[in-house]
């Protein structure tokens, strides 16, 4: 897998007046070899088993039987009572589903972005016709919320759950994200009728100079900002309580489809685009 650099990280590993001697090249490649090793550690601690469970099994790395794990959680082999999170994607990841699909709801315009809740207790759909539907998953997927979305252009291209589950924001192709309050109790929301429907403007950087889409949109893991991926081939950063745009990387050659955080902190974002590429970057802020 190969990883690309963005321009904002190009200019900040390549110093004006570097000499020759290899050293900056040096740089990059520590820097890039310990961003690596990151991203193997947060993805082997959110898929693989913990160390807790080969301890207690004594086993080193071997091919522990899903009899053999659920048998170990029983009894509290690992004296943590349940399964981390990654023991439970270990486990799961074991299995594909037996029955279904079957048909649950159904609209009169096209689904175009699903996703489920970080605890999948909540399911959102997003719908082409200005409709998106937050169906209680544990209630027999009953609608919990029914959204009418707000200047919408074209199609709703992402949504988003904030982690307490208190806000949705959700993307048009155009540069301003809504944010609304889903947790009321009223189950229908008409934008800038029942609530208020926020609108984040995205195109407040002073390098931007036309007017763009917005494809991805995805919360931080502690709620305070938003990271989207546009069709002007960049990525932004939003700050929701100091209510301003913070960052802009023109990472991409093209439409960036898809935007995540990849861990707690913050600084590290991955994003996929149309020009073939996924690519791990590190935000740099100028007070770092």
């Amino acid at each position: 897998m190969s990883y690309g650099m963005s321009r904002l990280e190009d200019e900040y590993y390549e110093p004006e007046g570097q000499d020759t001697d290899g050293s900056s090249s040096v740089q990059v490649n520590d820097e890039f070899s310990k961003l690596h090793n990151d991203i193997f550690h947060m993805t082997r601690m959110r898929s693989g088993l913990s160390e807790s469970i080969y301890k207690s099994m004594g086993t080193n790395r071997g091919i522990i039987s899903t009899a053999k794990l659920l048998s170990g959680r029983e009894v509290d082999c690992s004296g943590k009572g349940k399964f981390s999170s990654g023991d439970r994607a270990f486990v799961l990841g074991r299995y594909v589903p037996m029955n279904g699909p079957k048909i649950l709801d159904r609209m009169d315009s096209r689904a175009y972005v699903s996703q489920f809740s970080a605890d999948g207790t909540l399911f959102v759909a997003g719908f082409q016709g200005s409709h998106i539907r937050i169906y209680d998953v544990d209630r027999g997927w009953i609608i919990h919320k029914d959204i009418h979305a707000r200047s919408l252009r074209w199609t709703i291209s992402d949504v988003s759950l904030s982690p307490d589950q208190r806000y949705l924001v959700y993307s048009s192709l155009a540069p301003i994200i809504h944010i609304v309050n889903v947790g009321n109790a009223a189950r229908e929301s008409y934008a800038n009728v029942i609530d208020i429907h926020d609108g984040l403007d995205f195109s407040q950087h002073e390098d931007v100079q036309y007017a763009f889409g917005i494809f991805s949109v995805k919360f931080s893991s502690d709620g305070r900002e938003l990271v989207a991926g546009s069709i002007d081939e960049s990525i932004y950063v939003y700050d929701l309580h100091a209510n301003k745009l913070t960052l802009r990387l023109p990472a991409h050659t093209s439409d960036v489809n898809t935007v995540a955080f990849a861990d707690e902190s913050g600084h590290l974002i991955y994003s996929g685009s149309d020009d073939t590429l996924c690519k791990p970057l590190r935000t740099i802020h100028q007070n770092n």
